[in-house]
């Protein structure tokens, strides 16, 4: 399975309960844009601003949110051997006011979803 496969996005990414490309492309590439809404509920419109497979991907945020004012996310994947790879995901993100008063509680939810996607990824 691809991590940036669409058609599989969902069997894996336990975070999400949608994730579709809506810029009428077929498949993951730059300047694709898609559309992903995590399982609390938020939304977010992205596009691909490097991609790489299956080396490294990075999106940024392309839609108006009322809780980022900003976000960038980029996964990069390193193959050890045939039975191992390093997944690193990081993100960069501003949050509006007043949700950037919780900004080191949105770490710690960040921090566990990314922990949660990489079990699920593995």
């Amino acid at each position: 399975m691809k991590p940036q496969d669409y058609n599989n996005r969902l069997n894996w990414d336990t975070f999400l309960k949608k994730a579709d490309i809506i810029d009428g492309s077929d498949q993951a590439g730059i300047g694709v844009k898609t559309y992903c809404v995590a399982k609390n509920g938020i939304g977010m419109e992205t596009e691909y601003v490097t991609f790489n497979r299956p080396k490294v991907t990075a999106v940024k945020m392309t839609s108006r949110s009322n809780i980022y004012k900003s976000f960038l996310g980029s996964w990069t994947f390193k193959e050890i051997n045939e039975n191992f790879t390093e997944v690193i995901f990081l993100y960069s993100f501003e949050l509006r006011f007043p949700f950037s008063l919780f900004s080191g509680l949105m770490q710690i939810i960040l921090k566990n979803n990314v922990k949660q996607r990489l079990r699920d990824l593995k």
